[in-house]
């Protein structure tokens, strides 16, 4: 992300979306249920739940819903590929013009009813997908009136861009909500109407005559409904520990491929996953580096960045393209959540579990960090004994100044709030504590009872 505070794409699709995340920030110790999944506590008053997370991820997950062509294959990851084709269909890519036919087979999920009735819906996947084979995610709802939602595209995906360009759908809605890259929108979320529940829908593609298959491991999506506010309540520290995360400054990338979002300058999202993805042990091979100027330094930033660009969005700022890609890396699944508060963060800190958050500031709204800026992604390593926040921020001069502690009543803030002025005094959206999970395909037990705890599985 550029460091002026400049209207982004970023902030125009969070304008245009009344609600984000939260609810209370009151403290909870880590790896309580407490965290996000059920809601936390206050002197024995429950907070409201604001975020509901369904994901399909087991071979019963796969076994349930309704399959046209596809099948559930089981193993020690298992998945969705194509048993059969439904049918064959052309598809014309809006960014290279090109038009080609293709086998498909679909599976749609069971109908999940939101715990948390909801203004927001954002979904992720995750995916496996070889050369001649491609995946569309839609999403389709039902009101709190009775009424449904059309199918919406969240996303055609591929992890390669030979076949198609990955892309989010612009255009969608139904005058009572919409899409925003990737992010489902009610249009008016003071009317009352929420989503209250939802299909997935996932239509796999391959060449016609061939027996290829994208297998798809991971499906679901965080529905949620959260109160503006232009502050939060300020937790209390329980936890001081620090993950040793590598480090990489996306400033040093300015210039590189401007096809990508104008270069470096804008790769803040690339970069923080590629950060993480390494702390997990995902490495790149020469041949898959190949590609970039070998006069580059960390030149998997780079391939991060090509392989998370959304050409209709024109950004590596696709929140589930970047979950996405890094499940690609064996053995590493990711979603797309919010979290509730830093307790969650202490959560999953305490577990091992590095966090990517998305804030927006003014310059003077977080001391130390010298810009601001209207949409940025940071990778979260741990706390200090004081609390504050210790981050892995790209927006740095070179890797050895990427480290940085940061205030934790400011950094609190300017994560969880969903209102804030800008630059100008006018009044604009905040993320409301968006965060990137990645984690293991098969967690350890202490891993999977703190991503239970803030609400994910």
């Amino acid at each position: 992300m550029s460091r002026a505070e400049l209207p982004s794409r970023r902030t125009l699709l969070t304008a245009a979306v009344a609600a984000t995340v939260a609810g209370s920030a009151v403290p909870a110790y880590a790896g309580t249920p407490a965290a996000g999944a059920t809601g936390a506590t206050d002197g024995g008053r429950a907070a409201a739940r604001t975020v509901d997370n369904r994901a399909w991820t087991s071979y019963t997950d796969w076994r349930g819903g309704t399959a046209d062509g596809t099948r559930a294959v089981a193993g020690v990851r298992p998945g969705l590929v194509i048993a059969r084709a439904a049918g064959t269909k052309d598809y014309t890519d809006p960014h290279t013009g090109r038009t080609a036919a293709w086998e498909y087979a679909t599976w749609t999920s069971p109908v999940h009813r939101l715990a948390v009735p909801a203004t927001e819906a954002i979904a992720s996947w995750n995916a496996h997908t070889p050369v001649g084979t491609w995946l569309e995610v839609e999403l389709k709802g039902t009101y709190s009136d009775g009424t449904d939602t059309p199918w919406y595209v969240m996303g055609r995906w591929a992890a390669g861009d030979q076949d198609i360009r990955r892309t989010s759908v612009d255009g969608q809605g139904d005058g009572r909500s919409s899409v925003w890259t990737d992010t489902f929108a009610v249009d008016d979320a003071a009317s009352g109407l929420r989503l209250v529940s939802y299909r997935l829908r996932l239509t796999l593609h391959r060449r016609p005559g061939t027996r290829l298959t994208p297998t798809v491991w991971r499906a679901g999506a965080m529905g949620s409904d959260v109160p503006d506010r232009f502050t939060v309540p300020a937790s209390t520290p329980r936890l001081a520990r620090e993950l040793i995360v590598p480090r990489y400054s996306q400033e040093i990338h300015k210039g590189q491929y401007p096809e990508y979002d104008n270069g470096g300058e804008a790769w803040c999202s690339p970069t923080s996953s590629q950060m993480i993805i390494e702390y997990w042990g995902g490495r790149l091979t020469e041949e898959q580096l190949s590609w970039v100027d070998p006069s580059y330094a960390d030149p998997q930033i780079c391939h991060a960045a090509r392989y998370t660009y959304d050409y209709q969005y024109a950004g590596c700022g696709n929140w589930p393209f970047n979950a996405a890609y890094a499940a690609t890396f064996e053995g590493l699944q990711g979603v797309v959540t919010r979290l509730r508060s830093l307790a969650d963060l202490e959560t999953l800190i305490a577990a091992g579990i590095p966090a990517i958050t998305s804030q927006s500031f003014l310059k003077e709204e977080l001391t130390g960090a010298g810009y601001g800026t209207s949409g940025h992604l940071m990778t979260v390593i741990g706390f200090t004994a004081d609390g504050d926040v210790i981050a892995n921020d790209p927006a740095s001069d070179d890797n050895e100044a990427v480290r940085r502690v940061y205030q934790r009543r400011e950094w609190e803030n300017i994560w969880l709030r969903t209102k804030r002025y800008n630059a100008s005094g006018k009044v604009v959206s905040g993320t409301g504590g968006v965060c990137y999970l990645y984690f293991p395909a098969r967690p350890t037990p202490s891993q999977r009872k703190a991503l239970a705890a803030v609400g994910v599985r």
